[in-house]
């Protein structure tokens, strides 16, 4: 993929914004702040595995349980999601309590 830098592209030629937007691009260019690698992880990825890994535990242990598989499957489905808000509404908690130290 090739980019064009500022001072290449037609489109900024003779804009009356083209001075403020090479120092806005410029600026993000050069920001350095904290990784938020961990916190995609734990607000996208975490409630995924969650609910898959729970969706998986409830199927197993629903399957002695109970016979008729359509109702196993809904049973398992609606368990895991609330597991899977569960965990969402813990995230959320802690998050408020470190934010507020912060």
């Amino acid at each position: 993929m090739v980019t064009k830098t500022m001072d290449q592209q037609k489109n900024c030629q003779g804009c009356d914004k083209e001075r403020n937007c090479r120092q806005v691009y410029q600026k993000l260019a050069n920001f350095r702040g904290p990784s938020i690698a961990l916190k995609v992880i734990v607000a996208f990825l975490l409630p995924i595995m969650v609910f898959i890994a729970s969706l998986a535990a409830f199927e197993r242990i629903l399957a002695e349980a109970i016979n008729t598989k359509e109702l196993r499957t809904a049973l398992s489905f609606l368990l895991a999601l609330l597991v899977t808000f569960g965990l969402i509404s813990i995230i959320k908690l802690i998050d408020k309590l470190f934010s507020k130290n912060k």
